[in-house]
Formats: structure tokens, C-alpha cells, sequence
């Protein structure tokens, strides 16, 4: 038999039970569609995040109080260290090779306008807070350092705000929002910087000065950052060096001693997060992976079935000439086709699965090519893996005993 024939006696086979080759097809599909689907949900994770972190600049530091690490292993200091106003102070009067600090006093509380309310995170902050982490606003202004100074009640929305009360942000400007039962004006409406897959939205806050945050609302000085804008990147670690020592000072910490606070730049931030979406695309990828497995198990089964099937039919290919090869060719090419016709639908599927996530749920998705060429080249290779047994079997049935077969 020639190739050319070997192949048109595969396809009309298939096509001969088109239900039976679907549902043998169909665990590929799930598959391919499945693991196309989760690689796009963890690469676009990962890019969501590289996105977000980048636009807050790449000289940024942020510090954080009471815990170390060492070993790998958390070292709490308790809850009487922390990161206080004094701190912030201290380093940007002292601290060299660094252009700005913003303390951050956060706490999530309850506003209220009108009969609506929400929760969201309270920034008590200073007025160079939208420079620093590179915001712009879409209305009004922010308040200014004399307003902080003077504990004044100015409130600044970020972008989500305006949404949760079905307002426009131009029109909430000199409007009133009460934090606390304390009424706030709203001065400004900052940009979007928008979510990143689960790591907190930043358009769900509202700033206010921190003299208000610090005397009228929350009534403590412990901060939870403090974010350091360093004078450029070459002297990123000249920055986090002096910045060690300055509030190694404010801490009275002894030589020898460990650090009672953190300083992250924003590639160490960057770092951890794709590594942990790496680590769940990974296992995603790899649950959605058993699909191909079960699917490839499912097509040596009905390969199995159809040798059965087609014993006579082997008889007589074989009586009239065809070579163990021609039939091992034969339905090594059933299995193959089955399995990248499958790999193709399941490609399909995989990406239009991605998209649908995020245009309708909202989620950040990124089609991996790679993936879509693995998932391929893997549903060729399960089809020639679980074709090969039914395969061997049908090229090995003599041509008298299969011609006798009922």
C-alpha cells in the first residue's frame, strides 16, 4: 500500500464514526483548552503585576516595620517596634541619595455619602504622595502641606471611589464624605493604576493628610510603609545603605544586631510575586495537564476497541498484500490525527476560554504561544505514545485467524 492510500484509509475511518471519534477527541480538547487557559491566567498575572510594580517607579523603596527574615524563616520584633512619623522625618532630613519620603498611615475603615457606604483603605499621607508613586488626578487637587500641617479634613478619592457611589469624579468636588462619622471635603480624584489578580486594589483608597490621619482619626503615629523615591537607579543601593543607617540610629539598634524593619526596592517585590503566580501556573498547567493524560488513555482504549472491531478487515488487507508496516502506519495515523485535530480544537477553545475570562470576569490573561506550541507537540506525542500499543497489536494479528474472526 502506499502512503498516500495508508492515509485515505485512516481518514475514512475516522470519518466512518464521526460521534466516536469526537468523543475520543474530547479529552484532548479539555486538555490543550484547559492548559492553554491556566498559562494564560498565570502569564498574564505575572504581567499584571510587572506592570503595576513598574509604574510606580523603578527608584522606589519601601520599608516596612517589625519582622525579618533569616534563613527563610520570619523574625517578629513584636508589636512594640514599628515604623513611626519620626522615622519618616529622620530620613528626609537625613538620609542622603534620596529625593522623597511619603510615610503611609493605612487602616481599612467604613465611608459614608449620603445613604451608601463602603469599605476601603484610609492613607494618611503627604502632599507628595501622587509624584512619588506616580499618579496623576483626573479632578481637582491635592491637598497642600500647609493643609496637612493645619489637620485640615480634605479628602482625596482614588479612582474606584467615585464607581462604588454611582457619582461622576468631576461632580463628587466639593462634596462631603464622612470617615468616622467626621466629615470630610473631597478635594481631588486620583487616576487608575487598576488591580493585579488578587495583590489589592490601589484605585480603593482615600487620601487624607496625615496630621488628620494621625490626630482626628486613627490616633497613632505607627505607620505601616514608608515609600523612599532614591535620587536615581545607579545609586539604588547607596540609598537603601544610608537609609539602613539612619533608622538603624532613629531604633537605637546595636552594632551586631538585626534590623527590626524591611527595605524592599521594587525588583525584590517584582521578584516574589512572579515567582509565587509562577509556582500556580505551574501547578495549574499541570492539574489541567492530567486531561491529556486521561484523554490519551481514552483514545488507547478506543483504539483498542476498533482492532477489535476491524479484525476481519485486517485479515483481509493482509491477505491481499499489506505489510505488518502498512497497518502499524495505518493506525499510528488514526491515533495521531485524532490526537492533533483534538490539539487544534482544544487550542481553540483554550484561547477564546482566556478571553472570555478577561472580558467577562475582568481577570489578567496573556496568551502563551509557547504554551499553545508545547500543548500542541504534547497532544502529537500522547497520540503516538497510546496509538503504538492498538497499533502493534493490529500489525500483529495473523492474516488466517483475523479472516476467520466473527
Amino acid at each position: 500500500m502506499l502512503l498516500g492510500e495508508i492515509f485515505q484509509v485512516a481518514l475514512q475511518a475516522i470519518r466512518a464514526n464521526k460521534l466516536r471519534s469526537f468523543l475520543t477527541m474530547l479529552g484532548i480538547i479539555i486538555g490543550v483548552g484547559a492548559v492553554i487557559t491556566m498559562v494564560a491566567l498565570g502569564s498574564g498575572a505575572q504581567k499584571a503585576v510587572q506592570e503595576r510594580i513598574q509604574a510606580l517607579g523603578p527608584t522606589l523603596l519601601s520599608l516596612y516595620p517589625g519582622q525579618s527574615f533569616r534563613g527563610g524563616i520570619m523574625i517578629d520584633f513584636g508589636s512594640r517596634v514599628s515604623l513611626t512619623v519620626d522615622d519618616a522625618n529622620a530620613l528626609a532630613s537625613s538620609a542622603r541619595y534620596v529625593k522623597a519620603v511619603v510615610p503611609e498611615l493605612t487602616r481599612n475603615l467604613q465611608i459614608k455619602k449620603g445613604g451608601q457606604n463602603a469599605n476601603v483603605n484610609i492613607v494618611g499621607t503627604t502632599p507628595n504622595y501622587p509624584v512619588v508613586k506616580n499618579y496623576t488626578l483626573t479632578a481637582g487637587r491635592m491637598f497642600t502641606a500647609g493643609e496637612d500641617e493645619g489637620r485640615r479634613r480634605l479628602a482625596v478619592l482614588g479612582s474606584a471611589i467615585p464607581d462604588m457611589f454611582n457619582a461622576n469624579p468631576g461632580a463628587m468636588i466639593g462634596q462631603e464624605i464622612q470617615i468616622r462619622g467626621i466629615p470630610f471635603e473631597i478635594v481631588g480624584v486620583l487616576s487608575s493604576k487598576g488591580s493585579a489578580m488578587g495583590f489589592g486594589n490601589p484605585d480603593e483608597q482615600v487620601l487624607i493628610p496625615l496630621q488628620t490621619a494621625r490626630y482626628r482619626i486613627m490616633g497613632t503615629d505607627r505607620l505601616r510603609t514608608i515609600t523612599v523615591d532614591a535620587a536615581n537607579v545607579q545609586q539604588m543601593t547607596l540609598s537603601m545603605i544610608e537609609i539602613e543607617r539612619v533608622l538603624r540610629r532613629e531604633h537605637k539598634i546595636r552594632p551586631g544586631a538585626e534590623n527590626d524593619f524591611q527595605i524592599r526596592n521594587q525588583s525584590d517585590i517584582l521578584a516574589t510575586f512572579q515567582q509565587t503566580t509562577q509556582t500556580f501556573t505551574y501547578l495549574l498547567a499541570g492539574i489541567a495537564a492530567v486531561s491529556l493524560l486521561v484523554g490519551g488513555i481514552g483514545i488507547m482504549n478506543i483504539m483498542l476497541v476498533s482492532v477489535t472491531e476491524r479484525t476481519r478487515e485486517i485479515g483481509v488487507r493482509k491477505a491481499l498484500g499489506a505489510t505488518r508496516f502498512n497497518i502499524l502506519f495505518q493506525f499510528l495515523v488514526e491515533a495521531l490525527v485524532l490526537c492533533l485535530v483534538g490539539g487544534i480544537i482544544g487550542i481553540l477553545f483554550g484561547a477564546l476560554g482566556a478571553v472570555a475570562l478577561s472580558k467577562l470576569a475582568h481577570w489578567n490573561t496573556s496568551i502563551n504561544f509557547f504554551a499553545i506550541l508545547v500543548a500542541f507537540v504534547f497532544s502529537a506525542i500522547v497520540g503516538l505514545f497510546f496509538g503504538i500499543w492498538p497499533a502493534r497489536r493490529a500489525a500483529a494479528l495473523d492474516p488466517i485467524v483475523a479472516l476467520r474472526y466473527e
